[in-house]
């Protein structure tokens, strides 16, 4: 057996749980954990020896929140809506789409967002397009 093999081996009790799929809300929070912590050690630093392991957790949370907690499928007109009451704007706060009575029609559904609105409001809000694609 080779001296990494023998290390793993003798380590592994150690080093599986950063490694395995979260199976429970326990395992799932535990990892959570654990990542902070690594986070923490890698900071901004891309080529820490830990990065890589940080993003391989990352995933792993990633794969048990897709399939346990997924996302609501919501519209376009319903993610704006979040997004307005999450930044605290009005309708006349949003001149990228237009006057407030063009945002009105949108809300209210008289009214589609179109390309342009949605490239606008993907930029000015950080969020993909997707997320106001009906």
């Amino acid at each position: 057996m080779s001296a990494l093999i023998q290390q793993a081996v003798a380590h592994w009790h150690f080093v599986a749980p950063l490694l395995d799929k979260p199976s429970t809300e326990a395992d799932y929070d535990a990892l959570v954990e654990a990542l902070d912590e690594v986070l923490a050690l890698v900071g901004d630093d891309e080529h820490h020896p830990l990065a890589s392991l940080a993003s391989h957790m990352g995933d792993l949370l990633e794969a048990y929140d897709h399939a346990h907690r997924p996302m609501p499928k919501v519209s376009g007109v319903q993610a704006l809506r979040y997004l307005m009451q999450k930044h605290g704007l009005d309708q006349s706060s949003l001149p990228e789409i237009g006057t407030q009575s063009v945002v009105s029609e949108i809300l209210s559904g008289k009214r589609q967002l179109n390309v342009r609105h949605i490239r606008a409001l993907s930029t000015r809000f950080g969020v993909p397009v997707e997320a106001f694609l009906e």
